[in-house]
């Protein structure tokens, strides 16, 4: 307490006793107890009002205990029903929840986990991937300032994600692995691995990489198959042994003919293996029969043109060059796009080069783009030049309607660099991101394209888009989504296809374990996107002629729809917009593959590893009648009495409001009785 305040009571106490005083001992006439007893009732008043008025505070001390949680991780994968210990892991599960010791000491807390994790009270071991350093990423995020070991239910194979060895310097948990399997090791030969491109060109030949591994000691001789359909295309014998365990084979395949071809990678099985699902792998290679190359030309060196140059060619369909002016007029017509990057004084020959061509271009102008010259070269745009330079951050104009382009969060993206001033089209055009300074949406376009004269254009009005490529990885641990961004703009940029009210997106082929998913975007006459419409996909399988009727569901500026889970096969599907005689066609093939039945063995080492990194201690699913024993007698989960200090002012203890209506009620109740009233 302030010494202020101190003081301030000890005046408040003098004043009510010299008031208390004056009233019933100077010249008074009461007298004896009676005198007494009102003074003090007075007093009381009078100090407890002053004391309301001073309002000191009081520290308020409270203690509570504080139990540690405990983390009940269950692989729900489908590898865990493959080796049989599903009903092991549910019994171990149900055990822990009708435990009252166990309950008593712990906040038990219960999670499932795939290819995502969630809370659960129930598990179906029906999830086609696993991601165990996702769920630990997910478990720190909650979990990291409190005491809460983690039981970690699981056979310890992990088929998607980062590998979740290294979490432990994340994730700062005590960690008890559960295995769910054993240490029993059979005689089995796999495809571990099988490298090849998704896309290939008509006429050539594209590379394979199939990696083949052995477990077993004697000396086994075997073949590599590559079949489509009935036919095989490309045999090798090969041998293992005990010091032998693997073997790479490579070899190229031929391109003869345009569209998606599947391929089965077959090593063909001992006659003892236990498992020869991870004899077969399927795969495809989707044939072109042309490919877009793309020139990115510039007389500076800055790290966009690596950027643009990365997401480009992370379509393998497409090439991207980075080259100066002299070195594309010496080429310019082994190219279907140019990007032209800040052009300068050096650029007139290369726009009249364009135009002769009739190129379609990308313009991407920044602090070093000479504008005056720029403006002269084309009179589809004009920049005012004010020789400043300006940040603006991007805005995504939601009712672009050229192409689908999904929300990166862009208004989180670093601001790009550019010259101050308005820009002004003289051709109709579309924004696709608009500029915001400072948050304010100044209604001006930052990336737009046009089309004019049979040509399209796309003008960029800023530098700096390696930061977001990079923000871009930051936020997904992916390029993808960005590397997808310029995919289709290049895509756009590189046909002449005409622009319609329905656009779908979707892939030629998935494998077995991938998403599924078909975007599509639906604009009204003035290409606005609709965001009420009503869109059904109409889904054929042809090798089983079962039709499937489903909806799309609204996602951002998007429509999704989510076909996870189809069975391997060929599809064709059909879109259509409800009240509308618009609808779009496809086609794309399911390849058949369980990553999840690839194992025999559950992860023992890697789990053990886990466990000795993070203070912890691994079981057997078969011996795990210490577990519990063992949390309880830790003394690291002990129940902790925690305390909170608060500051309580006087005036919210209500019982001195009930002291000052007791005393002033006796007051007048002994004075009305004496008849001093």
């Amino acid at each position: 307490m302030q010494t202020d305040t101190i003081v301030y009571i000890i005046l408040s106490g003098i004043i009510a006793l010299f008031l208390a005083l004056f009233q019933y001992a100077y010249k008074s006439k009461i007298k004896g107890r009676r005198a007494w007893l009102l003074t003090a009732l007075r007093f009381v008043s009078l100090f407890s009002v002053l004391m309301l008025l001073v309002n000191p505070k009081f520290d308020k001390t409270t203690y509570y205990n504080e139990k540690p949680n405990l983390i009940v991780a269950v692989d729900n994968s489908e590898s865990i029903d493959y080796l049989n210990q599903s009903q092991s892991a549910i019994s171990f599960v149900n055990s822990l929840k009708v435990n009252e010791a166990l309950n008593e000491n712990f906040n038990l807390e219960f999670y499932s986990f795939g290819k995502e994790i969630n809370p659960t009270d129930s598990l179906s071991f029906n999830e086609k991937q696993s991601n165990l350093a996702l769920a630990f990423e997910r478990l720190s995020e909650v979990y990291n300032n409190s005491i809460s070991p983690t039981l970690l239910i699981s056979d310890g194979n992990q088929t998607y994600g980062n590998d979740y060895a290294y979490m432990t310097k994340r994730y700062k948990q005590s960690v008890f692995p559960v295995i769910l399997g054993d240490t029993t090791t059979y005689t089995d030969i796999k495809i571990q691995q099988l490298n090849v491109n998704r896309y290939a060109y008509l006429k050539n030949k594209f590379p394979v990489e199939v990696i083949a591994t052995y477990n077993g000691n004697s000396t086994v001789n075997t073949q590599l198959r590559i079949t489509v359909g009935n036919a095989t295309v490309f045999s090798k014998p090969i041998t293992f042994s005990k010091s032998v365990a693997s073997q790479i084979v490579n070899f190229t395949l031929p391109a003869n003919r345009v569209g998606v071809t599947s391929y089965k990678a077959q090593v063909i099985p001992l006659d003892n293996e236990k498992n020869t699902i991870n004899n077969v792998k399927n795969f495809a290679v989707e044939v072109i029969d042309q490919k877009t190359n793309v020139a990115i030309v510039s007389d500076l060196l800055h790290p966009d043109l690596g950027a643009l140059k990365k997401s480009i060619e992370s379509n393998e369909q497409r090439n991207a060059e980075i080259l100066s002016t002299t070195e594309f007029l010496n080429k310019s017509n082994d190219f279907q796009l140019v990007i032209v990057y800040q052009p300068t004084n050096n650029f007139r020959a290369l726009f009249d080069e364009i135009e002769k061509l009739k190129l379609n271009k990308i313009v991407i102008a920044g602090t070093k783009t000479n504008w005056s010259l720029l403006n002269q070269l084309q009179s589809n745009y004009k920049q005012q030049q004010t020789n400043q330079t300006e940040e603006y951050q991007p805005t995504l104009n939601q009712n672009y309607a050229t192409f689908i382009v999904d929300n990166l969060n862009f208004s989180e993206f670093p601001p790009l660099l550019a010259e101050f001033g308005e820009t002004s089209f003289t051709v109709p055009y579309e924004t696709i991101l608009y500029k915001t300074i400072n948050g304010n949406d100044i209604d001006e376009p930052l990336f737009a394209t046009f089309e004019i004269n049979d040509k399209r254009e796309a003008l960029i009005l800023g530098e700096g888009i390696w930061r977001w490529r990079a923000q871009a990885f930051i936020n997904e641990n992916s390029f993808n989504t960005f590397d997808n961004f310029i995919g289709k703009l290049v895509q756009y940029l590189s046909t002449n296809r005409q622009r319609t009210r329905l656009n779908v997106n979707h892939e030629s082929f998935y494998n077995g374990n991938d998403n599924v998913n078909i975007t599509a975007q639906f604009f009204n006459k003035n290409y606005e996107f609709e965001d009420n419409a009503t869109l059904t996909i109409s889904l054929l399988n042809k090798d089983t002629n079962e039709t499937r009727l489903l909806p799309f569901v609204l996602r951002n500026t998007n429509y999704e729809v989510d076909l996870s889970g189809l069975e391997a096969g060929n599809y064709t599907f059909t879109v259509k917009v409800n009240n509308e005689n618009i609808s779009r066609s496809g086609e794309f093939k399911i390849l058949e593959y369980n990553v999840e039945q690839q194992f025999l063995n559950a992860n023992v080492a890697k789990l053990q590893g886990l466990a000795d990194n993070s203070n912890g201690k691994s079981y057997f699913i078969d011996n795990t009648s210490s577990v519990i024993d063992d949390l309880l007698n830790d003394s690291r989960f002990a129940t902790i009495q925690k305390s909170t200090k608060k500051v309580v002012p006087l005036i919210d203890w209500k019982y001195l409001l009930a002291l000052i209506a007791l005393s002033l009620a006796a007051e007048w109740f002994i004075r009305k009785y004496n008849g001093l009233i």
